[in-house]
Parts: C-alpha cells; sequence; structure tokens
C-alpha cells in the first residue's frame, strides 16, 4: 500500500493541492477523476517528484510496492510529453529498459498489445498524438516498477485503441501491477478502474469504489459503469 497523506501545494496565493490524503492498494488499478483545473497533473506530478510539495508525506507500507536495486518504485508517465523526438520508439523501449533497469524480455509482448510494430522505427517526433500516447505508455509497461502513474492515458486514442488498452492494464494489474491513472474520460474511468479518488479544486471529495462513492453521494446502487458520471457530479 501506498499512503499519501496531507499533500499541498500552493502557486503563490493560488492553492492547487490542499490536504490531499488517499491511499493506493497494491494490484489495484485506481483512477483519479476530476474536472479540468481540480489539481490532478499537479498531484500526479508531486508524488512523482517532479514538483516539489508544501507539505505532506508518501509513505510505503509493507512490501507490495518494493523493487529490485536499482528500479524505481514508481514510474511516472505523463501526459502530452514527446521525449527524444529525434530517436525511434525502438531505440526509447531500449533506453528505458537499460537506463531504469527494465525488462528486456517484456518488449515483444508490449509491442505486440499495443500494436506498436509499425511505430518501431519511426522518430518519436513524428508520431501523432495517440501513437505517441501508446508508445510512451508502452515505455512504462516494459519497466519493472511495480506502480506505475499514467496522466491520461486513453487521450488520443480511438474507441478500439481505449478499449484494447484498458484490456492491457487489467491484464497487467491481474499479474501483481499497480496502477494509479489519471483519467478525464469518466465513461473509461469506469470500465477500467477498481476504485477511485475524486478530486475536486484540489481536494479530495471522496475516495473508494463506485458502489461505495454512490452511498457518499446519496445515490441508489449503481447498476451500470455509466453511473460513475452521476456520482461525479454529486461529489464534486
Amino acid at each position: 500500500m501506498l499512503e499519501v497523506r496531507h499533500i499541498t501545494k500552493r502557486y503563490g496565493h493560488v492553492l492547487a493541492l490542499n490536504d490531499v490524503s488517499f491511499d493506493v492498494r497494491a494490484g489495484e488499478v485506481l483512477g483519479l477523476i476530476g474536472p479540468n483545473g481540480a489539481g490532478k497533473t499537479t498531484l500526479f506530478e508531486c508524488l512523482a517528484g517532479v514538483l516539489h510539495r508544501d507539505a505532506g508525506t508518501v509513505a510505503t507500507i509493507g512490501d507490495a510496492f518494493a523493487s529490485p536495486a536499482g528500479v524505481p518504485s514508481m514510474f511516472y508517465v505523463p501526459d502530452a510529453a514527446a521525449p527524444w523526438p529525434v530517436e525511434t520508439v525502438r531505440w526509447m523501449l531500449d533506453y528505458i529498459v537499460g537506463f531504469f533497469g527494465g525488462d528486456a524480455d517484456a518488449i515483444a509482448g508490449v509491442v505486440r498489445d499495443l500494436d506498436l510494430a509499425p511505430l518501431l522505427d519511426v522518430r518519436i517526433g513524428a508520431l501523432s498524438k495517440g501513437q505517441r500516447k501508446r508508445a510512451l505508455v508502452g515505455a512504462g509497461l516494459v519497466t519493472r516498477s511495480p506502480l506505475l502513474m499514467i496522466d491520461e492515458p486513453f487521450d488520443g486514442l480511438d474507441l478500439r485503441q481505449s478499449r484494447s488498452l484498458a484490456a492491457v492494464l487489467r491484464a497487467h494489474a491481474s499479474r501483481g501491477r499497480t496502477f494509479f491513472l489519471s483519467v478525464h474520460q469518466i465513461g473509461h474511468a469506469a470500465r477500467v478502474c477498481d476504485r477511485f479518488v475524486l478530486l475536486g479544486a484540489g481536494s479530495v471529495r471522496g475516495e473508494g469504489t463506485l458502489t461505495e462513492l454512490s452511498a457518499a453521494a446519496r445515490l441508489p446502487s449503481p447498476g451500470s459503469p455509466a453511473d460513475l458520471e452521476e456520482v461525479f457530479l454529486a461529489l464534486t
């Protein structure tokens, strides 16, 4: 388990994150849901160490997130990133494996599952938005970090690609990997996530399964994933 407690972040007089606390459970797919400007990316960057947090702690409990020597316990895949634009996707996957102590044997499966074969010799800077997203998610999957944080994994993907990616993430989670996803599309989040953290105006408005959040919002027990939209609107 990862315990996030009392994370606070300010930009001058703007309070971007206000006393944010929640847990990440081993082997789950946790979704971070919130409207634009809620602080989702800021939270991810604070957890990943990209941004300095003004207050709060992040602690691992037990050995669920233990990783081999030289392998980071957490790997962050940011949104809208285009690293090494003159290098190819093949080069990026090899580099990630070498630099972060990844699994070279996993590359072939990730390439197959994410349909990256046609992109392997394409420069990263020449990829479309959706192609780059699949390549970056692939870079995260070839690491051996037990926790992957992915900002907007479905952004730029069509319906078929989104469903395929959701299945890939669920398959990796079933083998013990943990995912923390910032998801703007509520329908995608409802299909792939086990639990949710609802973020509004920099504060946690709810945490739990869809059923637990429905109860917190005093709504009927959910009958379908689409009910997450009603919970989201009620709590944020």
